[in-house]
């Protein structure tokens, strides 16, 4: 079922084989990154492991890419990456120790590739508030690279909602279990809801979304379409905005850990779910199958597609990385 034949080259490099030696300049200089939230919310999904492959994926490709681990009370991306002791770390800038963003990159063993550690953070205070993650995100958009990926907390938490929003359309990450589904969609309303909050302009509107974000709300408000209709009655612009926002939103799902055709079909019913219950456009961007040379890459302080470069799963990452640069090319990111 999980076969591997296809394309093994992604935008001029190549999968599967040596890594892409090419690197593209002007990809992305004129707008900046593209920055890529990798979150779930569900922690033991891999949002870990697909933000540490998907990015060794495009920089195999040539393209500049810096991961990070915003994840400060459960760092590990660095290990996934094989970088056992970061200089520096996320934790410096919290502190305010370091405010120079570039100066936290570290190399990585693989070309075009670069990591902000989220090591040694603060315990009484690990996260940033957020007028400080605002300010970190925008630095990251100054960033000399084509994709930036942030490798999120499991949850909720404003500070992950944050980073899913203010970025670029983000990627949910779930396994073919129960719970993780449940989750995911937990994860993706809660984004939802917290995005067309912001966006509104009064306070009257803002504290009626906060109201519909309670399921058993007074008002009766069950779906985002109730609460468009709402929001039309109080204020037809704003109502307007509140369309434009409800469509702009489109996470990208991918599901980990695929063992049977149901597990792979999962993609397209959470995506139906998604547009039916709750008004989002999630797009699927495909599976990754279960396999031993996931755990085998991990134990080997290397990203999969660089230990296994020619197993199915390297292949399945080619075609989400490829996904990723289709829509950027739409949007007119290529140069």
């Amino acid at each position: 079922m999980f076969g591997t034949g296809g394309d093994h080259t992604l935008g001029g490099g190549r999968i599967g084989a040596e890594p892409g030696r090419t690197r593209r300049p002007g990809f992305g200089r004129s707008e900046g990154p593209q920055l890529i939230p990798v979150g779930g919310g569900k922690g033991g999904v891999g949002k870990t492991f697909v933000a540490a492959n998907l990015a060794a994926t495009l920089a195999r490709a040539g393209y500049r890419v810096v991961a990070v681990d915003v994840d400060l009370e459960g760092a590990n991306l660095h290990t996934a990456l094989g970088v056992r002791r970061p200089r520096r770390s996320l934790a410096d800038y919290v502190a305010e120790r370091e405010e120079d963003i570039p100066k936290l990159l570290e190399d990585t063993s693989i070309e075009n590739l670069q990591l902000v550690a989220a090591t040694r953070p603060n315990l009484g205070s690990p996260q940033p508030g957020h007028a400080r993650r605002i300010e970190f995100v925008r630095a990251l958009r100054q960033l000399d690279a084509d994709f930036v990926l942030l490798d999120l907390a499991a949850g909720t938490d404003r500070s992950v909602m944050d980073y899913f929003m203010v970025c670029d359309d983000g990627i949910v990450v779930l396994s073919p279990e129960p719970t993780s589904v449940e989750n995911a969609y937990a994860f993706m309303r809660a984004a939802f809801y917290r995005r067309l909050r912001l966006a509104m302009l009064s306070e009257e509107l803002r504290t009626l979304v906060g109201l519909a974000m309670d399921e058993r709300n007074e008002r009766g408000i069950r779906t985002p379409f109730d609460l468009l209709r709402e929001v039309e009655q109080i204020d037809p612009a704003e109502g307007a905005r509140f369309g434009r926002v409800m469509r702009s939103f489109r996470p990208r799902v991918v599901v980990n850990g695929a063992r049977s055709a149901e597990d792979i079909r999962l993609g397209f019913s959470v995506c139906s779910v998604c547009r039916r219950y709750f008004a989002i456009e999630a797009e699927y961007m495909g599976y990754l199958n279960h396999t031993d040379d996931a755990r085998r890459s991990l134990r080997a302080l290397r990203p999969l597609v660089d230990a296994h470069p020619r197993s199915d799963a390297a292949v399945y990452f080619g075609r989400i990385a490829r996904k990723l640069l289709e829509t950027r090319s739409q949007t007119g990111g290529v140069a």
